[in-house]
């Protein structure tokens, strides 16, 4: 059949990446990691330093999904060379809609699992912080920041990742000025990354009248969660704090206290808000946590520049430098301009189909 011959070329195609796959995850490795992490839980006085523990508790259920992912994916490659046997031997071609299926299945995973092993930055592993700016244009520019918005959140809910609001600031007539936003998740930093920039939207305004073509810009930052015990040390001379009282939903105690946080790096210029916590303590130190994560980039990109080892993909925010644009008219096509990557489905980007890209820069980028 000339089906399973070609089905089972396929599959047989992906014996070496996946053993490439296995090697670069340093499955003994975790293996090993694993079995020290669980002697470890069961020792007595495990959860006396709780933050401690949770930290190893998330190591261990990260490295177990990694390990038993990476076998499911051996025995998977296994059952479908049974299937394609079982369909030579018994002449049935009722069995290659379900061997096509499971061979979908297998591609699928397995280019998850391989884009993951390009995430080998430092603290690609990491939640990530998020933060978008409209920028000229008035109420189009903020809709198109809450469009945005949402394609990230949207995103976040098909990987399973939660979001967090830090911050947010609401249009003067529709959408966000602005708004910094977390993302928790095995490796978000380490997908989002790719998404720093600026974005263009082309469309017919729905706030124009005339029906005008219109073009708005909204610049994303991108920044890891980063430990509290990152060495950076912020001099008290160097930063003004400022406290206001916090805007947008947020219970009748945050509106009725000054318990938002704005904190200014003067020395850089790096502004950083925090609203989202109950008390201004607890705003302060997250905004604090998120400054350090800024100074830390800022340093490894300037380090990165003096090494004459920086790529186009680190620009400064500006309009003009965009990284991708969205055209809705005359025609439809979402193109980054890094990776030439694009796609004429907009309405799927715009809806959290953003794999295709971020994929495309992590195999750039190597």
């Amino acid at each position: 059949m000339v089906e399973l011959d070609q089905m089972k070329t396929e599959i047989l195609s992906y014996e070496e990446p996946l053993n490439e796959v296995k090697d670069s995850l340093n499955l003994d490795v975790k293996k090993n990691r694993i079995e020290e992490l669980e002697r470890e839980i069961e020792a007595p006085g495990f959860w006396d330093e709780p933050d401690r523990a949770n930290k190893l508790m998330k190591e261990l259920k990260n490295t177990k999904d990694t390990v038993e992912l990476c076998d499911n994916l051996y025995r998977q490659k296994d059952d479908i060379l049974t299937l394609i046997e079982m369909g030579y031997e018994e002449n049935d071609e009722s069995l290659i809609p379900e061997i096509r299926q499971e061979l979908d299945d297998f591609i699928k995973t397995f280019e998850e699992i391989r884009i993951s092993t390009l995430l080998s930055g430092e603290y690609d592993r990491n939640n990530a912080i998020l933060k978008l700016n409209a920028g000229a244009g008035g109420t189009e520019s903020c809709d198109w920041c809450q469009m945005l918005y949402r394609m990230y959140t949207r995103w976040a809910e098909k990987k399973g990742f939660d979001v967090e609001v830090l911050d947010s600031l609401d249009g003067d007539e529709a959408g966000i000025k602005s708004i910094t936003f977390q993302v928790n998740g095995e490796n978000a930093y380490g997908y989002l990354k790719s998404e720093k920039g600026v974005h263009r939207l082309v469309r017919i305004s729905p706030f124009n009248a005339q029906g005008k073509r219109q073009t708005s810009f909204v610049s994303l930052d991108v920044m890891p969660e980063i430990d509290d015990d990152i060495d950076i040390e912020i001099n008290d001379d160097d930063i003004r704090v400022d406290t206001y009282r916090s805007s947008g939903a947020g219970g009748q105690h945050i509106n009725k206290t000054s318990s938002a946080i704005r904190i200014t790096h003067l020395p850089t210029g790096i502004v950083v808000t925090c609203q989202n916590e109950r008390s201004q303590f607890q705003n302060k130190d997250k905004a604090m946590q998120m400054l350090k994560a800024k100074l830390y980039m800022l340093k490894q990109e300037e380090t990165a520049e003096k090494m004459s080892d920086i790529r186009g993909e680190v620009k400064d925010i500006a309009w003009g430098n965009q990284i991708r644009s969205y055209v809705l008219q005359p025609y439809t096509m979402v193109k980054d301009h890094r990776t030439n990557a694009e796609s004429g489905n907009v309405d799927a980007v715009l809806d959290g189909g953003l794999d295709p890209f971020i994929n495309a820069y992590l195999k750039w980028i190597q």
